[in-house]
């Protein structure tokens, strides 16, 4: 039996959460076109034939610039030390800048092997990946190099198979249905904050944050849900309540069908906007919405 950590590591917008649900075949991680989409270690956990294999989705590593970016840089830097195979994420559709040359230099430093998948292969032609294939093949001594696709499954089979390869042998970790080690709370807060991303505007992402002030599963078949979803300045707040409260009423809409999707119950939700400037320097607010603190 193989048995093991794979950690998904890469720049924002990279496709890594995306590849993680793709795997899996359940949405764990949040997935947006807005860039620090995902803030903290998602786990999610896969059976084979020939063994387990322990996913990690990590935060894009970038240039941190609050206490909050401080903390998603340093999850992702942890995870590549603290796993028995790294998968470096790169979106093949995008030109390589100083981020990935950042992250190259980072993995110089590691003695984990490393498989480079090259993500959206669908959104590119076949004639350009050669030369990138070439460029990365020339920078880190990947153990292999892989194109996928999410969207049409191109190669993902292969790249699964390889994983399992390159894990040391050992027994499985977890119990065969277990899936993932964060709670229904931290989802509950996600799929709310995933419909912020997806229906306000492009300077709100940053800048927002959703708490689960109380989840109340009391009454059989239904959970009460009550959230606050934070922003950092007084004209952010509009735009997510929207005229005469409509935005706010789309994204609980939204919110609340994927919370049942996910939870299988009835979910009454109770949305409210606060402002709290600074939140994403407030270790204790950082701490109450579940990200970890890695340096301190």
């Amino acid at each position: 039996m193989k048995a093991g950590f794979v950690s998904f590591v890469g720049r924002p917008n990279a496709g890594k959460s995306t590849l993680l649900n793709r795997i899996v075949g359940q949405k764990l991680a949040i997935v947006s076109d807005k860039p620090q989409t995902t803030r903290t270690r998602v786990v999610g956990v896969k059976n084979y034939p020939e063994g387990q294999v322990v996913f990690v989705d990590t935060p894009g590593v970038h240039r941190p610039t609050h206490r909050m970016n401080v903390r998603m840089v340093d999850v992702a830097l942890e995870a590549m030390r603290e796993v028995d195979l790294l998968a470096l994420v790169v979106d093949c559709s995008a030109k390589p800048g100083p981020g990935d040359r950042h992250l190259l230099a980072l993995l110089k430093d590691v003695t984990t092997p490393v498989i480079l998948v090259l993500s959206k292969v669908d959104l590119v032609a076949k004639h350009t990946l050669l030369p990138l294939i070439d460029h990365y093949r020339r920078a880190h001594p990947f153990v292999e190099l892989v194109p996928v696709s999410c969207v049409d499954g191109t190669n993902i089979d292969t790249l699964e198979r390889l994983f399992l390869q390159h894990l040391p042998e050992g027994d499985p970790m977890y119990p065969p249905d277990y899936l993932t080690d964060q709670t229904e709370r931290f989802f509950a807060a996600e799929i709310v904050r995933e419909q912020v991303l997806q229906l306000t505007h492009d300077e709100l992402p940053f800048s927002t944050a959703v708490v689960v002030d109380q989840f109340d599963e009391s009454q059989q078949g239904l959970v009460k849900l009550y959230c606050t979803i934070l922003v950092e300045r007084e004209s952010q707040k509009p735009i997510v309540v929207g005229k005469a409260g409509a935005m706010i009423k789309q994204i609980g809409i939204a919110a609340r069908a994927g919370l049942e999707a996910f939870l299988g119950k009835r979910v009454y939700l109770d949305l409210h906007v606060k402002v709290k400037s600074e939140w994403r320097n407030d270790e204790r607010l950082l701490d109450e919405i579940n990200l970890q603190n890695k340096s301190g």
